[in-house]
C-alpha cells in the first residue's frame, strides 16, 4: 500500500513546454551565445498568483542556474538563459505558489472595490510576514514565496555548437587536382579572399586498385586512372592513411593550422566504405556482408552501380568492435585538428551507431560539427538531424519555381523542423550537376549562388566546377558530370575571365557584414505579381539589419513585376518613404508604400540584395535614414 501523503498533491499544471523535440526525446540546436528562450501554460484551480522559472545546467554542471518566466496572459509564461558554452544544456520549469503575492492580490483588490473592513485578511498577512507587521508594509512587501513548488517530469536538452554552425560558407574541392596538400595551401589565401568559412576535402586516404573506376565512371580503368577519392583503402593504409600523392601527416597538419590563420576551418569526408583492398578486407571479414555463395555485395545506388567499394555490415555479430573503429578514426582526425566531418551518406548507415558515435564525441569535443550528407526521405533526413548532426544537405539543388522555394523554405524555417534540422544549401556537388545548371548557362549558376547564399546561412559550392559554370552532363538526362573530377585530375584557371569569383566574393562580403543573413529562422516571403520573381526578407529582432531579396528565376528573359511588401513584419511604416540599397549592383532606390517596381536582366545581375534604411524625422525637421 502506498504511504498517506500529509498533503495533497500539488496542483499546479505545467503544459506545452517550448522549444523541444518528440517530447524531450532529442535535444533542440542552438549555436554560442544564443539565448533559449523558453515558453510554457502554467495554471492552477482558483486564483492563487503563481510563479516560475527555468532552471537550466550548462554541460557537467551539477548545479542548477535559474531565470524567472515572465507571465504574458490567458496561462502563457516566457523566459530565456543564454547558452555561454558548447556541449548538452538540460532545462526544466518549475513553478510555485506565491501565496504573499495571492494574499497581496487578494487585498488590492478589496480595497480597490471600497473594502475597509479588513481585519481577517490582515491576520493572513502578519501569519505569512510576522505578527507586527502594518497593512502598508505587508502589501509592500517582496513576494518570494514559493509554496507547493513543482518541476517538469522531464529533463530537456539544447545542443549548443559553434557559430559556425548556423552560418558559413563552404567551398569544396580536390586537393589531388591542386598538387595535394601542398598545392590547396597555396591556393588558401585566395579562397580567404572569396570570403569562405569552410574547405571540404573529399576522402584524402589511399584508393584501392581491385575494381578501380575509370574516366567517366568506367567499369574499367585504363592505365593511369587515378580512381574514385571514395574508394577508400590500399596497401599503404585505411581511413587513418594518407595518400602518398597528397602529402604526409605533418603537410596535412600544417595546412589546417595555415587554414585556421586565415579564418578557414578544414573539413574532412568521412565515408564508412572500403576498397577491396582495404586492410579490413583481410583483418576483419567479419565485418562485411556475404551473399549466400561466399561473395561479397559491392555498393549499390540503383541505376549507380559501385563496383569499388564495399559497404559495412552494421548487423554484423561483431558489432561492437566494429562500431569502436569507427569511432576512433572521428578521434584520429580529431586529434590532427580537425573539426568538422561531413559524412557521405549516413543514410544507409545504422541510426543507433550515429547516435551513439556523436555523443561520445561531443563529451569530449562539443565543438565538433557534422554535416549530413543525406540526399534522401524527409523522415530520414530530420531523424539524422535530431540524432546529433549539426548541418546537412537540402532538397534546394532540385527546388528551382517560387511555389518549390517558398513551400519548402518555409517548412525548414517557420515549423518546429527549424529547432533541429539546419540546412546547408549546395546548388552543385561532385556528384549531381542539376538541369537548371545544364540549360541556363552563366545566368543559371548566378541565380542558384544567390538564392543559396541568402536563403539559408550557410550554403557551399563545389568550388572550382561552380566558379567556371562547368555544365555538361555525363550524358542526356544525367545529373553526373563529364569528364568528371571523381575519376580524373582536373587542371584549372580560376583567373580565367569566366570565372564567377567577384559575385562570390561580393556575396560573402554581403552575408558578413548584414547580420539579417546569418540565421534562417528569420525569413519572410512576399507577394509577387509575377510567378518568374521571387521576393524574401530577413532581419533581426531589433531591425538593426533589415535585407530584401529579388530574384528573376528566368535565366532567359528580362522579367518586370511588383513587389507587395509586408512592411509590418520588417519594421516600416507604410506612411513614410524608405531607402533601398542594392548592395549587388550599389544602386539606390527610394521607395513609399508596399508596392514597388522592379526589373531584373538574367544575363547582367539577375537579383537585388537589398538593404532597407528607414526614414526619421527628428524634432527639428531634419531627414535621415536608419
Amino acid at each position: 500500500m502506498a504511504r498517506a501523503r500529509k498533503a495533497p498533491p500539488p496542483g499546479i499544471q505545467i503544459h506545452d513546454v517550448t522549444p523541444q523535440v518528440n517530447c524531450g526525446r532529442f535535444p533542440v540546436k542552438r549555436v554560442l551565445g544564443e539565448d533559449v528562450v523558453v515558453n510554457a501554460t502554467i495554471f492552477r484551480a482558483g486564483h492563487d498568483v503563481l510563479g516560475a522559472a527555468v532552471r537550466y545546467r550548462p554541460p557537467g554542471a551539477r548545479r542548477w542556474r535559474e531565470a524567472l518566466l515572465e507571465p504574458l496572459g490567458n496561462d502563457r509564461w516566457r523566459g530565456s538563459f543564454t547558452a555561454d558554452a558548447p556541449g548538452r544544456w538540460t532545462f526544466t520549469v518549475t513553478a510555485w505558489v506565491d501565496r504573499i503575492a495571492s494574499w497581496q492580490d487578494e487585498v488590492t483588490r478589496k480595497l480597490d472595490g471600497g473594502q475597509t473592513e479588513l481585519e481577517g485578511e490582515l491576520s493572513e498577512g502578519r501569519a505569512l510576514l510576522g505578527a507586527d507587521v502594518s497593512l502598508e508594509a505587508a502589501l509592500a512587501a517582496p513576494s518570494a514565496d514559493r509554496h507547493d513548488q513543482v518541476e517538469l517530469d522531464v529533463g530537456l536538452g539544447v545542443d549548443v555548437d559553434p557559430p559556425l554552425a548556423r552560418f558559413g560558407s563552404w567551398y569544396e574541392l580536390f586537393p589531388r587536382s591542386f598538387g595535394g596538400f601542398a598545392g590547396v595551401e597555396r591556393v588558401l589565401p585566395q579562397l580567404s579572399g572569396l570570403g569562405f568559412d569552410v574547405v571540404y576535402l573529399p576522402p584524402i586516404h589511399p584508393i584501392g586498385h581491385t575494381n578501380r573506376k575509370g574516366r567517366n565512371n568506367a567499369v574499367t580503368a585504363k592505365r593511369g586512372d587515378v580512381g574514385s577519392p571514395w574508394a577508400i583503402g590500399a596497401e599503404e593504409g585505411g581511413h587513418t592513411a594518407i595518400h602518398p600523392d597528397l602529402g604526409t601527416l605533418d603537410d596535412f597538419e600544417r595546412l589546417v593550422v595555415r587554414a585556421r590563420e586565415l579564418g578557414i576551418e578544414i573539413a574532412l569526408d568521412y565515408a564508412i566504405q572500403c576498397s577491396p583492398d582495404h586492410p579490413w578486407l583481410k583483418e576483419h571479414p567479419e565485418w562485411f556482408h556475404r551473399r549466400p555463395d561466399g561473395t561479397l555485395k559491392y555498393a549499390e545506388n540503383p541505376p549507380k552501380k559501385y563496383q569499388d567499394i564495399y559497404p559495412l555490415d552494421f548487423e554484423t555479430s561483431q558489432w561492437q568492435a566494429l562500431w569502436e573503429e569507427l569511432k576512433s578514426i572521428f578521434f584520429f582526425w580529431i586529434e590532427q585538428g580537425v573539426r568538422i566531418f561531413r559524412v557521405d551518406n549516413p543514410h544507409t548507415k545504422s541510426f543507433p551507431f550515429w547516435e551513439w558515435v556523436i555523443a561520445e564525441i561531443k563529451k569530449q569535443y562539443p565543438e565538433v560539427l557534422f554535416l549530413a550528407e543525406a540526399f534522401t526521405r524527409p523522415n530520414v533526413m530530420y531523424r539524422l538531424a535530431k540524432l546529433g548532426f549539426s548541418q546537412s544537405y537540402t532538397y534546394f539543388t532540385w527546388r528551382n519555381t517560387k511555389h518549390e522555394l517558398t513551400e519548402y523554405f518555409t517548412e525548414l524555417t517557420q515549423t518546429d523542423v527549424r529547432e533541429y534540422f539546419r540546412p546547408n544549401l549546395w546548388p552543385n556537388t561532385p556528384d549531381i550537376l542539376p538541369e537548371f545548371l545544364q540549360v541556363g548557362g552563366r545566368p543559371a549558376f548566378m541565380v542558384r549562388l544567390i538564392l543559396a547564399a541568402t536563403l539559408g546561412a550557410s550554403y557551399g559550392i563545389y568550388g572550382p566546377a561552380f566558379e567556371l559554370c562547368e555544365n555538361t552532363p555525363l550524358r542526356p538526362g544525367s545529373e553526373e558530370y563529364l569528364d568528371s573530377e571523381k575519376y580524373e585530375l582536373k587542371h584549372r584557371d580560376l583567373n580565367s575571365r569566366g570565372s564567377l569569383k567577384s559575385l562570390i566574393s561580393r556575396l560573402n562580403r554581403i552575408r558578413k557584414e548584414n547580420r539579417a543573413l546569418q540565421s534562417n529562422d528569420n525569413l519572410r516571403f512576399h507577394e509577387t505579381d509575377n510567378p518568374a520573381l521571387i521576393c524574401y526578407s530577413k532581419a533581426t529582432d531589433d531591425l538593426s539589419s533589415v535585407i530584401i531579396v529579388v530574384v528573376n528565376l528566368d535565366c532567359f528573359h528580362v522579367q518586370t513585376g511588383w513587389l507587395d511588401l509586408d512592411l509590418s513584419s520588417i519594421g516600416l511604416d507604410t506612411r513614410h518613404a524608405f531607402q533601398a540599397h542594392d548592395l549587388l549592383s550599389e544602386g539606390r532606390f527610394l521607395w513609399q508604400g508596399s508596392r514597388n517596381y522592379v526589373e531584373l536582366t538574367p544575363e547582367n545581375l539577375p537579383a537585388h540584395i537589398l538593404r532597407l534604411r528607414r526614414w526619421v524625422r527628428t524634432e527639428r525637421d531634419f531627414d535621415y535614414y536608419l
